[in-house]
């Protein structure tokens, strides 16, 4: 079957009436956590992970795919508006579209980071619809030591990638890996790890540490900073939404620049949106006619920047879905959802799960309509919402976490891991450990044991297949440049 004809497969799914629902539900709420400071898509996720064991997976993942990019959307409204930033992927948004907006310019702003993030949305669906069958094709000639080697290149790079300190996603991802081996040995059916507690023989549930983490974690230490910073001044939304003919003239390029940037940079191992965000700006900074208005609110600040953030987020679902490695805490936790309704990702989900993946990438390009419709004539409701006192939210998220967990089980004991791993997630935050190789190491951990002893089977104990096997080679290379090359790039620019 061709791309173009699961692709059709995949919309007669996604616009089936309870499909459609599910997408409509997800851009809505991810609209409206991009639009509260502070409540990313990774604590949203995580916060509805519960669900997994009650919904089915193609409705999940089509709503958490609506999460994913509404936040992406919501996110410009905060940083236009209040100058607050929801996540570091729209701080140059933050810089050009709220000066715009105490120009009295804010429905302009709005406007085109909203049809930016449309047009870049689908240009990153797109190149996600054509090239993941590709890199699919090549890696399904993976056998256990490539599976493994892949997994090395996962974790690294995520140790890597996420956090200020590599030596600090190291430690993340060595904690996450020891919790993933708690449990009962797949080969020799003793215990691990359990200090005989009954409850850990099935293994730590990757829900309750994800939640624990990224929602009881992120909600404590959100009320722990509330006592130290404050919202800024919400700006009025006046004037027309719509775009004058000068201000099409003057976007268009940058929505198709800021794509280019955002989708190749978000499908690396190394990629995200930060980067192609920064290089949108200065790209647009450097080119524009009027490079005198940027810093005091040059409207192709606002449009390249947002282009670039909505495609990225196309492209970090690029090697979650085809590799199974995730760039981003949005991605980690999104594996964990996988792992939670027993789907390995990776080259085998294409062929395995067909359905559920081409019905969630059409979900994109349905829910990139439903998003521009959303966004614009809601304004006024989502400036509402940045009224709602702060405590509230805390309070909710924790109550709704408590509540989602123990429903899931009715285990009191996975309430307690819950409030353990919010301790744990609120220590990670506060002295700056990313918490995502910590959810990696946890899932990726038994899968990749399980492959390393097969291929160490198939060798005879040979750990040296790993290395002399090319595509195993060339992978474990990879992971050993991850290691090397940051810090020393980070020694060449100090030195410079």
């Amino acid at each position: 079957m061709s791309s173009f004809d699961a692709l059709m497969g995949g919309f007669a799914n996604a616009l089936q009436p309870v499909t459609l629902m599910w997408g409509f539900v997800g851009c809505f709420i991810g609209t409206l956590v991009g639009v509260l400071p502070g409540i990313g898509p990774a604590l949203t996720i995580a916060l509805l992970l519960p669900l997994t064991y009650h919904v089915p997976a193609t409705s999940m993942f089509v709503m958490f795919a609506g999460i994913y990019y509404g936040a992406a959307y919501g996110g410009s409204t905060t940083s236009i508006l209040i100058k607050t930033p929801g996540e570091a992927s729209s701080m140059m948004t933050a810089l050009e579209g709220n000066k715009m907006a105490r120009n009295g310019r804010a429905g302009q702003a709005l406007a085109t980071a909203a049809i930016g993030s449309f047009v870049a949305g689908t240009i990153g669906t797109l190149a996600l619809t054509f090239f993941a069958p590709l890199v699919v094709d090549a890696a399904l000639a993976f056998g256990p030591a490539e599976y493994f080697s892949l997994m090395i290149v996962s974790v690294v790079a995520v140790s890597a990638v996420l956090g200020n300190s590599m030596l600090r996603g190291l430690i993340a991802l060595t904690v996450g890996a020891l919790l993933g081996l708690v449990g009962i040995d797949l080969q020799t059916g003793q215990a691990r790890f359990t200090f005989g507690h009954a409850s850990l023989l099935d293994g730590i549930e990757v829900t309750v540490a994800a939640v624990g983490i990224f929602a009881v974690g992120e909600a404590l230490y959100l009320a722990w900073q509330g006592r130290e910073t404050k919202t800024g001044e919400v700006m009025k939304v006046s004037g027309s939404l719509w775009m004058s003919k000068n201000d099409w003239s003057r976007s268009w390029k940058p929505w198709l620049r800021g794509a280019f940037y955002g989708f190749p940079i978000g499908a690396m191992p190394a990629g995200g949106a930060e980067l192609p965000t920064l290089l949108s700006y200065y790209t647009e900074k450097k080119l524009s006619k009027h490079p005198e208005e940027f810093g005091k609110g040059a409207i192709e600040g606002v449009a390249g920047p947002e282009a670039a953030n909505n495609a990225a987020a196309a492209g970090v679902l690029m090697p979650l879905l085809t590799l199974g490695i995730p760039t981003s805490a949005t991605a980690a936790i999104m594996l964990s959802a996988f792992e939670g309704y027993g789907i390995q990702t990776g080259p085998q989900l294409f062929a395995s799960q067909s359905s559920l993946v081409w019905t969630l990438i059409a979900s994109l390009y349905i829910g990139n309509v439903i998003l521009l419709i959303l966004n614009l004539p809601l304004v006024g409701l989502w400036v509402k919402l940045l009224k709602i006192p702060p405590p509230w939210l805390y309070a909710g998220i924790i109550v709704i976490s408590t509540a989602g967990v123990y429903g899931a089980g009715n285990s009191v004991f996975n309430v307690g891991l819950l409030f353990a791993f919010g301790l744990i997630g609120y220590a990670m935050r506060r002295f700056d450990f990313p918490a995502a190789p910590l959810i990696v190491g946890l899932i990726l951990a038994p899968m990749a044991e399980q492959s390393m002893r097969q291929a160490l089977t198939i060798s005879q104990g040979d750990w040296s297949t790993f290395l002399t096997r090319p595509l195993s080679g060339s992978l474990m290379t990879i992971a050993a440049l991850l290691l090397i090359l940051p810090p020393l790039w980070k020694r060449y620019r100090a030195g410079r």
